[in-house]
């Protein structure tokens, strides 16, 4: 036996078209929604990689301006310690400046005294250049006082014995006629006493000289002996002299044997004008170089 299906109502066809009709409108509504949501999950995708990008941007940009900040740090620190070092150097430059500031006060200061010794270095100069003239001048009148004076005195001795001028005084020859000593002997005559008494009486009429007596004797006799003899000549003027009242300390006397004779025959006028006595006046007061004693 076979089962026919029962024909379905117009309801249930009605129902049925519902059913679908829903189904569509679910199904185009899920699609809608499944669209949507592709689209937007899409767009904010985009939008995030966006977002992404330009977070990293950012995050660059952070980076690259962490390394500014980082090289603005390092570049104030070294403005820091350039500003330190400046300040050190304004200050050393301060205190040098301040140094050399007292540097040259104090130049300046021994400038002036060095000026100012110098002008009195000159004044004193002046002054010693003036009494240098003046010394000269001192010098040259008492020379021509001097000068004036031993030529009176040779001009008085040339009248009692051979007198001559030397550059130190004036020379006395006692020899020949006017002072003679006997052969071998140093023991002085009458005459020569009244002769060294006349001496005396002028020598002791001036003053500034010193006497330097010298005795000589003739060649007859050995050197040795000869020389005691002109000693003991010249020593018996010298005490003559001091017992007419010469001082003894302004006189020296001296032999020098048969040595420089005045004439050199071998006779007996020759021995006579050999064995003689010089006495040497010699000019204390004035020094003919250039200065006084």
């Amino acid at each position: 036996m076979s089962i026919v299906p029962p024909h379905p109502s117009e309801f249930e066809i009605e129902k049925s078209e519902k059913r679908k009709s829903r189904g569509v409108a679910v199904f185009v509504a899920v699609l809608l929604a499944v669209l949507l949501v592709t689209g937007f999950s899409g767009y904010f995708w985009m939008r995030l990689r966006k977002v992404e990008g330009q977070l990293q941007a950012a995050a660059q940009r952070i980076d690259r301006l962490a390394d500014k900040q980082d090289h603005l740090d390092a570049d104030l620190r070294q403005a820091h310690v350039e500003t330190q070092t400046a300040e050190q150097r304004a200050n050393s430059s301060e205190q040098a400046r301040a140094e050399a500031v007292k540097e040259t006060a104090q130049a300046q200061a021994a400038k002036t005294v060095a000026d100012q010794q110098a002008a009195q270095a000159q004044q004193q100069a002046a002054q010693a250049q003036q009494q240098a003239q003046g010394a000269r001048d001192e010098l040259a009148r008492m020379r021509k006082a001097r000068e004036e004076e031993l030529n009176r005195m040779q001009e008085a001795l040339a009248k009692v014995a051979a007198a001559r001028r030397t550059p130190d005084g004036i020379i006395v020859d006692l020899s020949n006629d006017s002072f003679k000593f006997d052969f071998d002997k140093a023991t002085l005559r009458q005459q020569n006493r009244e002769l060294l008494s006349r001496l005396a009486g002028i020598l002791l009429a001036s003053h500034g000289y010193r006497l330097q007596i010298y005795g000589y004797t003739d060649d007859i006799g050995t050197d040795q002996y000869n020389q005691g003899l002109s000693e003991r000549r010249a020593h018996a003027v010298y005490d003559y002299l001091a017992q007419c009242g010469i001082q003894p300390d302004i006189m020296t006397s001296k032999g020098f044997g048969k040595s420089s004779p005045r004439a050199r025959a071998a006779n007996e006028e020759a021995r006579e004008r050999n064995r003689r006595v010089e006495i040497g006046i010699i000019d204390t007061s004035i020094h003919y170089g250039e200065e006084t004693q």
